[in-house]
C-alpha cells in the first residue's frame, strides 16, 4: 500500500457515520431546497410551453435516474462476483441506488405529459401511420404504463432489499446475509438488464417511434455506469475529505474507481460507435434518420462535443495511472464525465423536441436542479444514522488491506 494512505485495520460504525451539525447532514434540507425552488421554477416557466416543459422534465429524469440504477448494477456486480476490495465503497452505491423508490412519483410529470412527448400516444397519428400501426400492440398508452410501472418496482425492490440486508448485517454480524446477497444478486442481475434495456426503449427510442436499435439499451447503459463511477468518486473524494470514512477509502480504492471509469468510459465508446458505424456503414434511409438530424448544422457542434469530450479527452487524460490516484486529478475527470453525462442524454431526446438546432434553456437549467434537488435530498437522507461503510462485512478486511498490483 503506497505510502501516507495506510487504512486502518478495523473501521467501528461510529468513525464512519454523518455527525449531527456536519456539512454533510446539512444535504437533505439543501436537498429539498433545491428541488422545490427548481421544480417550482419548471412548472411556473412551463406553463406555456408544455413540450418545452415535458421534454426538459424527461432529461433530468433520465439523468438522475441513470446515476441510481449505475448505483444498483454496482451493488448487484460486486455481490455476485464476491468482491473484496470494494466493500468499503460499496455501502455509497447502496445509498444511490437507494434513491430509486423516489423516481416513482417523479414519474408523474412524464405520465402527465405523455401526448406531449410520445407521438406514438396519439390515436390519430396512428391512424395515419402504418408503422405505429403495426406497432400499437407495444407502442400503446396503457401496456407502456404497466411496463413502467413494473420497471419501477422492480428497481426499487432490489435497491431496498439490498441496502437493508447490508444494514442489517451491520448489526447482526451475520455472515449468511452476505452468501445470500450472492446468490440472489446473479437472477437480479438478468431482472435489471432486461427492464433497463426495455425503459431505454419506451421512454427514450420510442420519442422517435420509427427509428429503432437494438443496442441502444446498452449504449443507455453504459452512459449510467459512466456517471455511477464518476458520482461514486466525487462522493469518496468528499466524505473522505470530511473525515467520515475513517482513513478506510484510500488511494488504492480510489485508483479502481478511477480504472473502472476509464474502462466504462472505453466501453460506452465501443457501443455508441457501434451503433453509428452500423447504419453509417448500411446507408438505409429509414434507420439514418436519428443521425441526419444529430449531423446537421444546428447540432453538428453537440455531436463533435460528445465525441471529443465524452471518450478522447477523458480517454487520454485518464490513461495514467497517477492520475487515476490523484485525488484532485480524479475529481476533475469526474466532474467532467457528469457533464458529459448530461450532454449526451440531452443529445439523445432534445433533437426530437427542435431538431433544427441546439437551444439550451431556462426550463432545462431548472428541471435539473428541481429533479437533482429531489435525488441529493432522498440520497442525503439515506446517508443519515447509518454506517457509511459495511463495518460488519466478511470482507472487510480484504478491503481494508486492497492493494492494486
Amino acid at each position: 500500500m503506497s505510502a501516507g494512505h495506510q487504512a486502518p485495520r478495523s473501521v467501528s460504525a461510529s468513525e464512519v457515520t454523518i455527525r449531527p451539525g456536519s456539512g454533510w447532514a446539512r444535504l437533505p434540507a439543501l436537498g429539498l431546497v433545491l428541488a422545490a425552488l427548481g421544480l417550482g421554477a419548471t412548472f411556473l416557466l412551463g406553463k406555456d410551453s408544455p413540450r418545452q416543459l415535458y421534454h426538459s422534465y424527461l432529461v433530468a429524469y433520465l439523468y438522475f435516474l441513470s446515476l441510481a440504477l449505475g448505483g444498483l448494477f454496482f451493488v448487484l456486480v460486486q455481490h455476485a462476483t464476491r468482491s473484496g476490495w470494494s466493500v468499503v465503497v460499496r455501502r455509497l452505491a447502496e445509498h444511490v441506488a437507494g434513491t430509486l423508490p423516489l423516481f416513482v412519483p417523479l414519474f408523474i410529470p412524464i405520465a402527465v405529459g405523455l401526448h406531449e412527448l410520445y407521438h406514438w400516444s396519439h390515436a390519430e397519428a396512428v391512424a395515419r401511420d402504418h408503422l405505429l400501426h403495426h406497432k400499437q400492440p407495444y407502442l400503446n398508452v396503457t401496456f407502456f404504463f404497466v411496463r413502467a410501472g413494473a420497471y419501477l418496482l422492480i428497481w426499487s425492490l432490489l435497491s431496498t432489499w439490498f441496502r437493508r440486508r447490508s444494514l442489517a448485517q451491520d448489526a447482526s454480524g451475520d455472515h449468511e446475509i452476505t452468501r445470500r446477497l450472492g446468490r440472489v444478486s446473479a437472477p437480479s442481475l438478468i431482472l435489471f438488464a432486461l427492464s433497463l434495456t426495455f425503459a431505454s426503449f419506451d421512454w427514450v427510442m420510442s420519442l422517435d417511434p420509427h427509428w429503432y436499435s437494438t443496442i441502444y439499451g446498452v449504449v443507455f447503459f453504459a452512459g449510467s455506469v459512466v456517471g455511477l463511477f464518476a458520482l461514486l468518486a466525487l462522493l469518496s473524494l468528499g466524505l473522505g475529505r470530511a473525515g467520515l470514512t475513517a482513513g478506510a477509502i484510500t488511494a488504492e480504492h480510489l485508483h479502481d474507481i478511477g480504472k473502472l471509469l476509464f474502462a466504462f468510459v472505453s466501453f460506452w465508446a465501443y457501443v455508441a460507435c457501434s451503433q453509428f458505424m452500423l447504419y453509417w456503414y448500411a446507408n438505409i434511409p429509414e434507420e439514418t434518420t436519428f443521425y441526419l438530424v444529430r449531423l446537421s448544422p444546428g447540432w453538428w457542434s453537440v455531436s463533435v462535443l460528445i465525441a471529443v469530450g465524452h471518450f478522447i479527452a477523458p480517454f487520454f487524460f485518464l490513461l495514467p495511472r497517477t492520475v487515476k490516484r490523484s485525488r484532485g486529478g480524479l475529481a476533475l475527470a469526474a466532474i467532467w464525465m457528469l457533464a458529459m453525462h448530461y450532454l449526451d442524454l440531452y443529445w439523445l431526446v432534445m433533437p426530437n423536441l427542435d431538431p433544427a438546432a441546439f437551444r439550451y434553456s431556462l426550463l432545462d437549467g431548472a428541471a435539473l436542479l428541481g429533479v437533482g434537488g429531489a435525488f441529493l435530498a432522498a440520497l442525503g437522507r439515506l446517508m443519515q444514522g447509518a454506517p457509511l461503510i459495511p463495518v460488519r462485512d466478511p470482507r472487510l478486511p480484504e478491503s481494508l488491506s486492497f492493494e492494486n498490483s
